[in-house]
């Protein structure tokens, strides 16, 4: 593997983000339970990591910021375009594979 460096490093994590976050603005039908049944994470955790990275550099970002940034638009007018009531399924497979505090 060719060694990179950190700055390339830098830039090719901030790509492969740009790409992820317009994959899931492309894939408005999966849902977030979806997401998190799946993969254990969805938007609204890549918009709360965003909204970390950001306050760990001293940067004040808010939840609402940080989402419109991951959604494309505010989190309301995403729920109103494409978020569907979750299936009986979808929040059993969810209450059981949520992380145990």
């Amino acid at each position: 593997m060719a060694a990179l460096t950190k700055q390339q490093q830098t830039e090719f994590e901030a790509a492969a983000f740009r790409r992820l976050v317009e994959h899931l603005r492309e894939r408005s039908d999966v849902q977030n339970i979806d997401l998190m049944n799946l993969a254990g994470f969805c938007r609204n955790c890549l918009s709360n990591w965003y909204r970390e990275a950001a306050e760990a550099e001293g940067v004040a970002l808010s939840k609402d910021e940080s989402r419109e940034i991951v959604y494309g638009m505010t989190y309301e007018d995403w729920r109103n375009l494409h978020q569907n009531e979750a299936s009986c399924e979808q929040k059993a497979a969810f209450e059981l594979n949520k992380p145990h505090k």
